[in-house]
């Protein structure tokens, strides 16, 4: 572009001033075409430089936007975390929110139980016993309104969640690895187990 310019340029000159190519004119037109060319190839470098310089800033802000989303992604995961163990964490308070009474009555339960094993040896005592014995099912009615259950183990094949197993013995009535006695009655509050039961197994 530049030297079909300057081609016009010499020629337009030389008609107007009568001189023969090769003159003081034309010698003067290449010195400012020169220049104009120099120029331009500073201005295309420059833009070239800043160009790379612009492309550099925006992979660098790319990066740095992608690292802060990540981050918020991170911050939302561990909120989202947080709020479902509070949630599950109230589900079980709410659940198992009887299990420390009745961890505290089972001991009472027991000795109701062990009293009403008792001989009654007169009427008296057979009426002491049956007052006792409807105070003991008021308890076990109570603990099962909140949920919990005795365990059943005399029968029912030994299960290590469920049984505490303090004796073994050798019964041909049974199975193997069956409960043939329990002596302390296990219980669980819904699908939590309170007291295993102790029993005796047969190996």
């Amino acid at each position: 572009m530049l030297a079909e310019e300057k081609d016009t340029l010499n020629q337009e000159l030389n008609e107007q001033t009568n001189e023969p190519e090769g003159t003081e004119n034309e010698a003067l037109i290449e010195e400012v075409f020169a220049e104009a060319e120099a120029e331009a190839g500073t201005d295309e470098g420059s833009t070239d430089a800043e160009l790379t310089a612009a492309k550099a800033k925006i992979a660098e802000l790319e990066g740095k936007l992608e690292e802060e989303e990540n981050r918020i992604y991170r911050l939302q995961a561990d909120f989202e975390n947080s709020r479902r163990r509070a949630r599950l964490d109230l589900e079980a308070s709410e659940k198992y929110r009887a299990q420390s009474l009745i961890s505290d009555l089972l001991p009472a339960i027991d000795n109701f139980e062990r009293a009403l094993q008792m001989e009654a040896e007169n009427e008296q005592a057979k009426s002491i016993l049956q007052g006792m014995e409807m105070v003991y099912r008021s308890l076990l009615e109570a603990i099962k309104k909140e949920g919990a259950e005795q365990i059943e183990a005399v029968g029912k094949e030994f299960d290590p969640h469920l049984h505490q197993a303090v004796m073994q013995v050798e019964d041909e009535n049974f199975d193997s690895n069956i409960v043939v006695e329990e002596f302390q009655k296990g219980y669980k509050l819904k699908d939590r187990v309170i007291r295993p039961s102790m029993v005796k197994v047969n190996q």
